[in-house]
């Protein structure tokens, strides 16, 4: 199977466009640059490179990314002065920056840039990749989840529109889908009527939308939900929302 990444950041496989979280590295040291792009890869990103400021500064003029993942001391050009400059020209792409620095002041000046989140070395891949979800959920949480996921203990096909529970296969409509994927992307936060209404329907708030989101949980529910005493996937929150746990 041939694979490429292509300018918007996709993933293409044998010819077939696959949306996938596309993540420009910017890290000089050859050793540490070589095993983040391995296990980044593995975990299905897109990922390019830079080896140092300046070259970082032409790859975002001249492409499109979900996450940039920036070492702080650079060549050429710092990361600390690429965030700001970024930041000032109105980039809206998440940065995590990478640094030795451990002190409270350098993690607090580099948030003050404009920085996302901030991973001091040496850390662990996995504390890496938790941070990087956690980033996408706040950011971009309709790219962090695909047509294909668990939800509880169901497994949901979005592209079929489908759910399946062991054996049994249940039938979604495409808004049953879209609000699923959204609280699938949202997991363990309270998720309110008002950003529900906005994020799927695309709209503000209404009286109208109050209704409509409650009609819409109750009949998913209906369809997912265990016949238990209260709801175990999509709970309420009095007073609150809904909330989605892993």
């Amino acid at each position: 199977m041939s694979m490429a990444i292509v300018n918007n950041g996709t993933l293409q496989k044998d010819g077939i466009m696959e949306d996938t979280v596309s993540i420009l590295l910017v890290e000089d040291e050859p050793k540490i640059r070589d095993g983040l792009k391995d296990f980044l890869e593995f975990h299905d990103y897109a990922v390019s490179e830079a080896i140092d400021g300046l070259e970082a500064e032409r790859i975002v003029r001249e492409n499109r990314f979900d996450l940039i993942l920036l070492d702080l001391m650079l060549p050429k050009i710092s990361g600390e002065q690429l965030c700001r400059r970024w930041r000032q020209e109105g980039l809206t792409t998440p940065i995590i920056m990478l640094t030795a620095k451990g002190q409270e002041s350098e993690k607090v000046a580099g948030l003050n840039l404009g920085a996302d989140d901030y991973v001091t070395k040496p850390f662990s891949l996995e504390e890496l990749q938790a941070r990087i979800e956690a980033v996408l959920r706040r950011t971009r949480p309709e790219r962090t989840v695909g047509q294909n996921f668990l939800f509880g203990d169901l497994q949901v096909n979005l592209s079929e529109l489908k759910v399946c529970r062991e054996d049994q296969e249940i039938e979604i409509t495409k808004r049953e889908g879209e609000i699923i994927r959204f609280f699938a992307a949202n997991a363990n936060r309270i998720i309110n009527r008002n950003e529900l209404y906005k994020e799927v329907w695309g709209e503000s708030m209404s009286e109208l939308g109050t209704r409509t989101v409650d009609m819409h949980i109750a009949k998913l529910r209906g369809k997912i939900e265990k016949k238990t005493a209260e709801p175990e996937i999509i709970k309420t929150i009095r007073g609150a929302g809904y909330k989605y746990e892993l």
